[in-house]
């Protein structure tokens, strides 16, 4: 299962299933609450979220599955490894992951201490905030200069085997923009609240995780998470593997065909 990051939704899980497929392995990619399709959960915790994982693993008939949390899925992804039987999990994994804010705030950037300072003050007035924004960019990616932004970028990204394909462009496009925007399908709520959840104790006392092995992938030049409260977390978990690259936040993906390949290793 694929937990996504913040504030988007489960099509990130779309992001990984070509890879995935490659290896054999089925990628199950849920919304969290209010996110997407999901309904909204109002005073929501994160030590809320197995219960869901839970209720969805029996609805499909699976009695074991490895998990993989992206960016602002770490903490939902840690809550699981607490709450869930271990015989649930085949395997517990981090990618580029969410840190805990106790780890120092100072670490953050400003703009995202600043969000997190209205999300806890003014949740209104941030909500108001992201709707308009949301509008805006709405507004701003269906004009022509901007189309043509995209599909040039597209275009460079695309294998040599589709390039020239006006249809493998236009369909990338809108899978693209769809998924930029399936977070705020239901406006912003969901997304002030979470910026709650993360930004405060999380609920999970690290010394309690005793799932053996979970596993974190992390990039040194990470700026929307700084390995320096990746580094605090790994060193409360009992049983962590951390492994460092010369990365970004959006360029760890890069090694992802062996992220998943360690996570869910063929024997399994």
């Amino acid at each position: 299962m694929w937990f996504h990051g913040y504030p988007t939704s489960r099509l990130e899980g779309q992001g990984i299933d070509k890879i995935a497929q490659r290896l054999g392995i089925r990628v199950i990619s849920p919304d969290r609450p209010g996110f997407g399709l999901s309904t909204v959960q109002p005073h929501r915790r994160i030590s809320d979220w197995p219960t869901d994982v839970q209720a969805l693993a029996g609805h499909l008939g699976l009695s074991r599955f490895s998990i993989l949390g992206g960016s602002g899925g770490a903490p939902y992804t840690l809550a699981c490894a607490h709450l869930l039987p271990a015989d649930m999990l085949s395997g517990v994994g981090i990618i580029a992951g969410a840190g805990p804010w106790q780890a120092g705030a100072h670490h953050m950037p400003l703009p995202y201490r600043m969000m997190a300072q209205a999300a806890y003050s003014w949740p209104a007035g941030l909500r108001w905030s992201l709707d308009a924004l949301v509008w805006m960019l709405r507004k701003a990616v269906a004009t022509p200069t901007v189309t043509r932004w995209l599909d040039n970028a597209i275009q460079k990204s695309i294998s040599d085997e589709e390039q020239g394909s006006e249809r493998s462009v236009e369909e990338r496009r809108q899978r693209t923009l769809r998924m930029m925007f399936e977070g705020f399908a239901q406006g912003s709520e969901a997304t002030v609240e979470e910026a709650n959840l993360l930004t405060q104790d999380w609920g999970i006392p690290f010394e309690d995780v005793t799932y053996d092995p979970i596993l974190i992938w992390h990039g040194t030049k990470d700026y929307n998470s700084p390995v320096a409260m990746i580094r605090y977390m790994a060193e409360r978990l009992p049983h962590c593997v951390l492994k460092e690259y010369d990365h970004t936040h959006f360029t760890l993906h890069e090694h992802l065909e062996e992220i998943l390949s360690e996570l869910v290793p063929k024997k399994r």
